[in-house]
């Protein structure tokens, strides 16, 4: 059965955008990016914008959404859909990637992109033919175990604060 991905979570304002590989399955259910309860990228995000806490509630996402955007983040995947069964990204087949030439109609004043994790980072050729830096971030999934949220805060931390995106 072949899936498919969210929509670009961007803005006119988005300066770094972050790809991943493609949604899990707690994503798809949920039609939320990074949903899984135990994925460290919201996690990561507040660590860095210590100052500014994630909203919380029954309606959190849509608050977390324009508490990332108004951070001129954005999140969207190199993959637009693709066939799978799990939420591993070594199950992923048959994929399609996402039209990146669209991202500087949607993101004018994007300055770099990063890819969150090894799948994503593979199609690292189609995003810098945008030209702009690009960054391979250790990946926010549980399933990358053998880096602990520390490990992973450091790495992402110094792009953003490389960038002037943290408190």
């Amino acid at each position: 059965m072949t899936l498919t991905g969210l929509p670009p979570l961007v803005s006119g304002r988005t300066r770094l955008l972050i790809l991943g590989s493609f949604p899990g399955a707690a994503s798809l259910a949920a039609q939320q990016y990074y949903g899984h309860p135990k994925n460290h990228f919201w996690r990561i995000l507040q660590a860095i914008f210590h100052s500014s806490p994630l909203p919380a509630g029954s309606d959190s996402y849509q608050k977390r959404s324009y508490w990332l955007l108004a951070r001129q983040l954005g999140v969207w995947d190199v993959y637009a859909s693709c066939e799978r069964e799990g939420s591993l990204d070594s199950s992923i087949r048959q994929p399609v990637v996402n039209d990146f030439a669209q991202l500087k109609r949607l993101c004018p004043r994007l300055e770099a992109i990063a890819h969150n994790g090894g799948e994503s980072f593979k199609h690292s050729r189609h995003t810098s033919l945008s030209g702009l830096p690009v960054y391979k971030f250790p990946s926010t999934s549980p399933a990358n175990a053998s880096w602990s949220f520390e490990r992973k805060l450091v790495a992402w931390r110094e792009v953003f604060e490389k960038h002037g995106l943290n408190d």
